[in-house]
């Protein structure tokens, strides 16, 4: 299930959403190269968030393998501006197109209801929520997490909050068989959470994979909560207004 478009037009515009997208992708080209070996691996070892180096559990002076013979070595030199830095670099094409993409669709709307200033601050609260949902469940952990998701985890938080009736057009692919369905907020956004859940349980475990689960699901749970104190009403008393006054033409 891919979301592609969502029914809920905003009043201004995405100011900070943008902003956020361009820093991702600045961050991409210029600092990881697009994707290139070299760059990229350079990047997740200076910038990438290690919690056992950064809460000194992980044994120093140890490489952690990062594939294609590259590897970073744990010297205890890692920063604590990891916790933010590690939010906009991404480990693919796939990675870093996804997690934008989800952004923009979902990100203008919760904007909307706040305004870009306090966006901005609520998105990176959300990613630090989420890192830190993510080093509870393994502290010493060597490999190097990036990515939005947890930030943007906790953008989809918020908006299943705010709009849980808005619908949303999300694809469905069935093998070989492909279809577009209109989904309420609730749905589709509860549907992701539960397979966060479902992809985290095994991590408790020692059986987790690569995916950051625990970190979508700090990101959606803080998202969720802190957007109550953190929205104006009378920006989201707007943004339903012109909601109401769309679906009222798309009925005439």
């Amino acid at each position: 299930m891919f979301p592609i478009r969502d029914e809920n037009p905003a009043v201004r515009q995405p100011i900070a959403t943008i902003l956020l997208i361009a820093m991702n992708i600045a961050a991409w080209v210029f600092v990881q190269g697009a994707g290139s070996a070299m760059p990229l691996a350079q990047s997740l070892c200076l910038y990438g968030l290690i919690p056992g180096e950064l809460f000194g559990l992980a044994p120093m002076n140890t490489q952690i393998p990062l594939g294609e013979g590259l590897s970073c070595l744990l010297d205890g030199q890692t920063s604590h501006l990891t916790l933010l830095s590690h939010m906009f670099l991404h480990g693919g094409w796939f990675h870093i197109i996804g997690n934008l993409w989800f952004l923009w669709i979902f990100g203008d709307n919760v904007e909307d209801a706040m305004g870009a200033p306090r966006f901005l601050i609520f998105y990176l609260l959300c990613g630090l929520a989420a890192a830190f949902a993510q080093i509870a469940t393994d502290p010493s952990a060597a490999i190097p997490m990036v990515g939005a998701s947890g930030a943007i985890g906790g953008v989809m938080g918020a908006y299943a909050r705010l709009y849980p009736r808005a619908h949303v057009i999300v694809a469905i692919f069935l093998g070989f068989f492909f279809t577009t369905v209109s989904l309420p907020a609730i749905a589709m956004l509860g549907y992701w959470f539960f397979i966060q859940i479902a992809g985290g349980l095994p991590a408790l475990q020692g059986a987790g994979g690569g995916v950051a689960f625990w970190a979508h699901i700090g990101g959606f749970l803080a998202g969720f909560l802190l957007v109550k104190p953190m929205h104006r009403p009378d920006f989201l008393r707007a943004h339903l207004a012109q909601a109401r006054r769309q679906t009222a033409r798309y009925r005439l």
